[in-house]
């Protein structure tokens, strides 16, 4: 062979490769990224045009895909649109939010996982179908949080959230106010950027889901993870044990005193059940102190602040518990003021922890994953995330929480022939603002346990703030709801 032929033929050779190469390129390593690309439009038009699997909550259907007889063939509708749509999020021809996005490869049946499934709708010459998302969510539980939030006015800013303590599982994820996602889920692609801009502008923010991306200072509900910390540390220090209390308390290095809003704390001391049912400031402040900057941030870490709290939630924030604080916000820490920020989520975790003896379960909103005829293709097993306290720190703070309850703050949540557990808490994160309520809560019946957060931000100038008057009655409800109290 003369030697320019073989030039050509290793050229052409050369060519070959670099193709091969580039296809290979294009089909395995950035088909995802090419597909997912908003200027895909033959991509975006076969995925809004394929019937998508639905998210359900129990047995109901709160998100599914309906025939319809134009190019598109199918429709997505959200049936109970209200209560859900900050977890279901929208589904729309530019793209998805909230679980339509995070669980796209799975209802649109191109997860990796679905393989099986893929194969025998290739075999059988059937258009392939999206598989169903199951969540952890009780419908009846969700419902009734989502009535008495919204029961709370027309104007009201506030989340629910529910768990599980033994395995992590969400109840309910309650925000208000809400959307309707069918509104953004419409085939006039103007329309859906209008009304979205309208939702957007919106200074109530209702896109926002305040069960688990507002954090706000938890204010005295915090003192659950202060007193945890001062158990862990006092080994010989029960409930009836006196600690620091009285009318005031001048910060370190500073000129400012807190007091206790009239509760009677002690003239020196007081004891720690009384410190907690009265909601003490001087005693928290104090105990704050005392521990330090490494012992409440190791407890309130292991609680789950500074972390991402579920990985299967789509759009949670993180709470933050403040690192290197000086001495005298060390102790406003102590009574969750100052630069402690926590979402309801957070929240509803220290009282499961508490309720779970100490041990914190992985919260999770997926509960399977099933194919198109209902088989069950994956299912979450709870996983312990932490021993953030021992039994006993667990059971001195569960007799704290019902003794609040019994004789305290809390006791709108109070509910005959059940153990219920309890803390009030209000705060405020700017001068001049109203502040806002919160209340944690768990409850037990015949071995059933849940555990109950309530944050209301924004209520009528005409009522009192706090977290016993506007939450407790709330906390109740779903705690009756969840463990069949009256069935």
């Amino acid at each position: 062979m003369n030697k320019p032929i073989r030039t050509v033929g290793v050229f052409c050779m050369l060519l070959f490769v670099a193709l091969l190469a580039q296809s290979t390129n294009l089909q395995f390593f950035r088909s995802g990224e090419l597909n997912d690309r908003p200027e895909n439009r033959r991509v975006q038009e076969a995925r809004f045009s394929a019937e998508r699997g639905s998210i359900l909550a129990g047995d109901t259907e709160i998100a599914l895909s309906v025939p319809v007889d134009d190019r598109y063939l199918y429709q997505r509708q959200y049936p109970v649109a209200a209560p859900y749509a900050h977890m279901t999020g929208w589904f729309y021809f530019g793209g998805a939010s909230g679980l339509e996005r995070s669980q796209n490869r799975v209802l649109s049946g191109d997860d990796p996982s679905l393989f099986v499934n893929q194969l025998s709708d290739l075999l059988a010459n059937r258009n392939p179908a999206g598989s169903n998302v199951g969540l952890t969510i009780d419908p009846d539980v969700q419902q009734v949080a989502y009535d008495q939030l919204a029961a709370q006015g027309d104007e009201v800013q506030g989340a629910v959230v529910a768990l599980e303590p033994s395995t992590g599982r969400i109840l309910a994820s309650v925000s208000l106010p809400t959307f309707d996602p069918n509104q953004l889920a419409l085939r006039d692609v103007n329309q859906v950027q209008e009304n979205y801009q309208a939702l957007y502008d919106d200074e109530a923010n209702p896109l926002t889901n305040r069960a688990v991306a507002t954090t706000l200072p938890p204010g005295s509900t915090f003192k659950l993870v202060t007193a945890a910390a001062y158990l862990e540390d006092h080994p010989d220090v029960d409930a009836n044990t006196q600690v620091p209390g009285g009318s005031s308390y001048q910060l370190p290095g500073t000129r400012t005193s807190i007091a206790n809003g009239g509760r009677s704390c002690g003239e020196t001391t007081v004891s720690l059940s009384q410190a907690m049912e009265q909601s003490c400031n001087t005693t928290f402040l104090q105990l704050a102190v005392e521990e330090g900057q490494e012992g409440m941030t190791e407890v309130a870490d292991a609680f789950g602040f500074n972390a991402d709290p579920a990985e299967d939630y789509p759009g949670t924030a993180a709470s933050a518990y403040p690192e290197n604080a000086s001495d005298d916000l060390l102790a406003k820490s102590g009574i969750g003021q100052q630069d402690v920020r926590a979402t309801p989520l957070q929240m509803a975790m220290v009282a499961a922890t508490i309720a779970n003896d100490g041990v914190l379960m992985e919260p999770y909103l997926i509960d399977r994953v099933t194919s198109p005829d209902g088989e069950t293709i994956t299912r979450h097993e709870p996983e312990e995330r932490a021993e953030v306290v021992s039994s006993r720190t667990a059971g001195i703070l569960q007799e704290l929480m019902v003794n609040t309850v019994e004789q305290g703050t809390a006791r709108q949540a109070r509910i005959d022939g059940v153990e219920v557990g309890g803390k009030t808490g209000t705060a405020e994160n700017c001068d001049g603002c109203r502040p806002y309520a919160w209340f944690v809560s768990y409850g037990e019946r015949d071995g059933q346990q849940v555990a109950v957060a309530v944050m209301l931000q924004n209520v009528s100038p005409n009522v009192s703030i706090s977290g016993g008057g506007l939450g407790g009655p709330i906390a109740k409800a779903v705690m009756e709801q969840a463990l069949g109290v009256g069935e």
